[in-house]
């Protein structure tokens, strides 16, 4: 009898990152043994990940597992997971957006679902948060599509372009787009908008830590200052946004923003927290937006917005730069007295199925 277990898996691409999406029915139920199954797939507790499917990079070590959707809006949930590179650790907090890219094919490719050739459109529940989603993509044949014309930062060539719509993006963990009842405060010395739309985050502004928010996400990390700097915010912010301890916690995610250097509306960094984003996370993205939108936020003044930018009227897009390129959010929002009235928040993102087989793990950490 072997020692390794396999776990039916299908290896995508989604957005900019990547990791194995699997059926929620083929894994451990109780989070312990879930979590234990997950490092060991991964290869969690190691910089390389050598000894698992991990990439050595927080974008490299997500993982999705999907379900039919008892609920009565949603077609598939979508659990995510994020586990760590170099710490035997699996968060459950938050969601993923760019892994959210590859949730519709994935459950096609796994059996979740079988729709119609053509235009599709599958309803998400995004399980962490309670949030929802729609993703529009192309089937063919009975199979997702993935050659495509659309090209995104941080990916090379081009692919089908997925459509992510998002809905109940205020208040994803904490309730309240403002968590702490301010749209600007003072945490050792610096200002920060601590906001949750799509994702808790606590923003800075670049000039207030020193840097100038266009550094590269290498230069970043390799700022051991920085990260000294911004860790202890990050923390008080949590606790002021009654996420309590986050010492061991991804979220809040830490972001600073920046004036664009080149068309965009706004530079931004984003930290996973204790590593820089190779690119921006979907969720993440989302988040900037809004608080670039936010009157009397750390973003007051930075933000260079097309014409008619939040007057209701019509959706409108939001270029932020990032470390390889730029992520458009299309946003549909009017700004009030009151401060921002958000309806809906949309990106265009890709994904491809990179791998399928099964992820082989030691047989004692699950037993039969």
């Amino acid at each position: 009898m072997s020692d390794l277990r396999g776990i039916p898996f299908v290896f995508m691409r989604g957005g900019t990152s990547r990791g194995p999406y699997m059926r929620r029915s083929d894994l451990p139920q109780d989070e312990a043994t879930l979590s234990a199954v997950l490092i060991a797939m991964m290869g969690a507790g190691h910089p390389l990940n050598i000894d698992g499917l991990g990439g050595g990079n927080p974008v490299a070590t997500k993982t999705a597992m999907l379900s039919r959707s008892d609920d009565d809006w949603a077609d598939i949930d979508y659990f995510f997971a994020q586990v760590a590179v170099d710490k035997k650790l699996v968060d459950y907090a938050p969601t993923c957006g760019n892994i959210l890219s590859g949730v519709g094919p994935a459950a096609v490719e796994l059996g979740l679902i079988q729709p119609a050739d053509g235009t599709t459109t599958v309803r998400i529940r995004m399980v962490n948060t309670g949030a929802r989603a729609e993703s529009v993509f192309e089937i063919r044949d009975g199979s997702p599509v993935y050659a495509g014309q659309q090209s995104i930062h941080g990916v090379p060539g081009s692919a089908a372009p997925v459509e992510l719509r998002f809905m109940d993006t205020i208040g994803s963990r904490t309730g309240a787009m403002l968590p702490t009842g301010h749209v600007c405060e003072t945490i050792d010395g610096v200002d920060v908008t601590c906001i949750d739309v799509a994702m808790p985050m606590v923003i800075a502004r670049a000039e207030d830590l020193g840097i100038t928010g266009h550094e590269s996400s290498q230069d970043l990390d390799a700022d051991a200052a920085l990260f000294a700097r911004f860790e202890p915010i990050r923390r008080e912010a949590g606790r002021r946004m009654g996420l309590g301890d986050v010492s061991d916690k991804v979220v809040p995610k830490f972001g600073v923003i920046a004036p664009a250097q080149g068309d965009g509306a706004a530079a931004a960094r984003y930290f996973m927290p204790w590593k820089t984003h190779p690119t921006m996370a979907v969720t993440g993205a989302q988040c900037f937006a809004a608080c670039l939108m936010l009157p009397g936020s750390v973003a007051a003044g930075i933000a260079r917005m097309p014409d008619g930018a939040g007057n209701g009227d019509a959706p409108f897009v939001i270029a932020l730069e990032h470390a390889t390129g730029t992520i458009d959010v299309t946003m549909e929002c009017r700004v009030t007295n009151a401060g921002l009235d958000l309806r809906s928040a949309g990106l265009m993102r890709t994904a491809r199925m990179l791998a399928r087989g099964e992820a082989m793990v030691p047989n004692h950490l699950w037993p039969e």
